[in-house]
């Protein structure tokens, strides 16, 4: 059995899902796959769902979800499905292919050999390795992580990134129950926490590519949960004990 599972949220991705699945299942290492879909209304899980019945029956799951319920609750039930599992390695990754998923290779590595709990997949941990976006988004996803580093005091310069490996460990010990947020701000109150545990989080360099089909989820209403998300996070940790 495969030591690692990436979970794919979905919402609207019929023009992405199965080169994303096909691309992922190419790679040298084996990973597993488990989608979480916010009932598509495009017919995204079917697709899943075909792919799964016709040929990848073992490495390839679905959970439907009724409605859309948001990024962060799509992972943590995702991690809670794979926690019920033998996995080692448990992965964040889009579907746009905004996430390069050769990188997932180098991301367990850092995680099986490199000696990290957490490794994130970092567009600014060597300059700023973002193509497509326009230059507003850029500015606004770089200083958003400036303003968490001067928020929080940790030091992670991508806090916003949603390419992840975990290693089990982390996993089992945060209380996914109590993490709040649900956008960005589900994000960097991951990276934030597992920090406060203690676990060594490490970044390594990709490139981040944007979207070329489908629609980005990017909303107003995301952003200000961030800002404001980020406050919160730090007030709260002034009176909590982490330990494991």
């Amino acid at each position: 059995m495969a030591d690692s599972i990436v979970i794919i949220p979905t919402y609207n991705e019929k023009e992405n899902i199965e080169r994303i699945i096909r691309k992922v299942f190419s790679l040298e290492v084996e990973f597993h796959i488990l989608i979480v879909d916010d009932g598509s209304p495009d017919g995204t899980a079917n697709i899943v769902k075909e792919l799964q019945a016709s040929e990848f029956k073992d490495r390839l799951f679905i959970e439907e979800r009724k409605g859309k319920l948001g990024l962060g609750t799509a992972y943590i039930h995702g991690f809670k499905w794979a926690l019920q599992r033998e996995y080692s390695f448990i992965f964040e990754m889009d579907a746009d292919f905004s996430h390069n998923p050769d990188d997932l290779i180098r991301l367990r590595d850092t995680c099986k050999n490199g000696g990290a709990d957490m490794a994130i997949g970092s567009r600014y941990i060597k300059g700023v390795n973002v193509v497509n976006w326009p230059m507003n988004r850029v500015l606004m996803s770089y200083f958003a992580s400036a303003y968490v580093r001067l928020i929080t005091r940790i030091k992670i310069q991508d806090a916003t990134a949603g390419f992840v490996c975990f290693r089990r460990e982390v996993l089992e010990t945060i209380p996914l129950d109590k993490i709040k947020f649900v956008g960005y701000a589900f994000q960097i109150e991951m990276k934030f926490t597992a920090i406060q545990y203690g676990f060594n989080v490490v970044e390594i360099p990709i490139i981040f590519t944007d979207r070329t089909l489908g629609t980005s989820k990017m909303s107003t209403k995301i952003f200000k949960e961030a800002f404001f998300g980020v406050i919160q996070m730090k007030m709260g940790s002034l009176f909590k004990k982490y330990e494991r």
